[in-house]
């Protein structure tokens, strides 16, 4: 059961729908299991046949309430608010697939639903400030996953930040080691790997990281921007000579020497027993031999990696000016082995802070002190984001309180907009003026709208 104290006030038992019970939907909705007293999943749109017979027992949804489509929730929805005049739920977690977030925001705020809607805002700058007209217009709350702001870590990091203990934050250095197999499955054989179907990288893996990064600086906002990055391994000219022919992992020779094998990827450990990430994203149900072996045959995700169609950077260093002075560097690297443990260097007036995502060091220059920190780690995803964020979703939701999140739309959509500035840069190999940036789209959007 959930232990950790709500607000005052936030008692009130919120109704969910989940779009989208992959991943991401089953993670978030992993609270209302071990909070029953909080909320309940009631209603869930899922296309995938065996993915939403599970969910809907594991949530025991009511066969009713159990949708192939979002299109079908929607009318669902809109049927029982004409004949009597109530939503479905309160509020949908939104965990479709990213390209789809805009529309799906859109439909269910004009409905009067609270939204979670997992990361990325969208995929493009017109779809960021469609979601943001659309959430001011209907006056809801609105969550976003970014969850690095909500785990036990970060948040007592941002503790620190706002307390001033250790002076004005001055420069902040964050690396994303995204992990070598965790690129591999994502953003070269994945949902991730081609830009024209999802988004560049620095917009999928690490707008949470930007997003974390200006909350630290925060009220001071992000002027200048430069990128740099490239595709420089994940591309058939790095193909071991040794390969040959060979375009699938089950068929090449090498397939034992090669780090990115899908054997080794995902075969490897189901024959240990791990039926979760990242075998169970691969097929429709509970992964075994047969249809992981089957999928990795037919599948992309039985490609080799050097023969995929992705074209996304499996490397990016982003810089950033922010009003008050102060800056911060950012580096999204695939080739570690550390899976998305960031590493973190906050540089104070007085002091420093240097930490990995489960331990951080903070050394009081005044003091002259250095005191380790060990967080507690609640369960859940992202060193306890996960369940951070859904819990505070809860809470805004049950008390109609957007603060309870410590973010709202412009936040979000703020650092988006650095985030889209900082791939311009990198595409056009200019230092980006962000206040322009954002004055030029809004300009777009409102004359496309006209």
């Amino acid at each position: 059961m959930d232990t950790d104290h709500t607000s005052p006030g936030s008692n009130q038992f919120v109704t969910l729908a989940v779009i989208g019970c992959g991943q991401r939907g089953k993670a978030y909705s992993k609270y209302a299991l071990s909070s029953p007293h909080r909320c309940k999943v009631i209603a869930i749109a899922e296309p995938r046949p065996n993915t939403r017979k599970n969910f809907a027992t594991l949530h025991k949804v009511d066969d009713t309430l159990v949708f192939s489509t979002w299109e079908d929730l929607l009318a669902a929805s809109a049927e029982t608010i004409n004949t009597i005049g109530k939503r479905l739920a309160d509020a949908v977690i939104i965990a479709v697939q990213d390209h789809q977030h805009a529309e799906v925001t859109a439909a269910f705020a004009q409905q009067g639903y609270h939204i979670l809607c997992e990361k990325p805002m969208a995929t493009s700058i017109h779809d960021c400030l469609q979601m943001e007209n659309a959430i001011r217009e209907a006056g809801v709350i609105f969550g976003m996953g970014h969850v690095m702001r909500y785990s036990p870590y970060s948040k007592e990091i941002t503790q620190i930040v706002r307390s001033g203990t250790l002076g004005e934050l001055i420069n902040v250095v964050q690396v994303e080691p995204v992990g070598h197999y965790h690129f591999a499955h994502s953003y070269v054989r994945g949902n991730w790997s081609s830009q024209s179907h999802s988004s560049f990288a620095l917009m999928t893996k690490c707008c949470h990281d930007i997003d974390l990064i200006c909350n630290w600086f925060s009220p001071a906002t992000p002027v200048k921007i430069s990128s740099f990055g490239s595709l420089k391994h994940f591309r058939k000219s790095a193909k071991p000579y040794a390969a040959g022919d060979a375009t699938r992992c089950l068929d090449c020779p090498v397939e034992k020497d090669c780090p990115y094998s899908a054997k080794r990827i995902y075969l490897d450990p189901l024959a240990q027993g791990n039926t979760g990430w990242p075998a169970s994203t691969i097929v429709d149900g509970i992964p075994d031999l047969e249809n992981v072996t089957e999928a990795l045959k037919n599948g992309p995700y039985g490609l080799c990696v050097y023969e995929s169609a992705n074209d996304v950077c499996d490397n990016q260093v982003v810089n950033i000016q922010f009003s008050n002075g102060c800056t911060a560097s950012f580096t999204m690297v695939a080739f570690t082995s550390a899976i998305c443990d960031r590493q973190t260097r906050l540089h104070f007036s007085h002091g420093e802070i240097i930490g990995d995502m489960i331990n951080y060091t903070v050394n009081d220059f005044r003091k002259r002190t250095s005191k380790v920190h060990h967080p507690t780690n609640e369960g859940g995803g992202h060193g306890g984001g996960d369940t951070g964020l859904i819990r505070s979703f809860v809470d805004a939701v049950g008390t109609k309180d957007q603060f309870l999140l410590g973010t709202d739309i412009n936040d979000v959509l703020k650092s988006h907009l650095t985030v889209f500035a900082a791939e311009a840069s990198r595409n056009q190999g200019k230092v980006i003026d962000c206040i322009s940036f954002e004055d030029e789209a809004r300009a777009a959007y409102t004359s496309s709208q006209a």
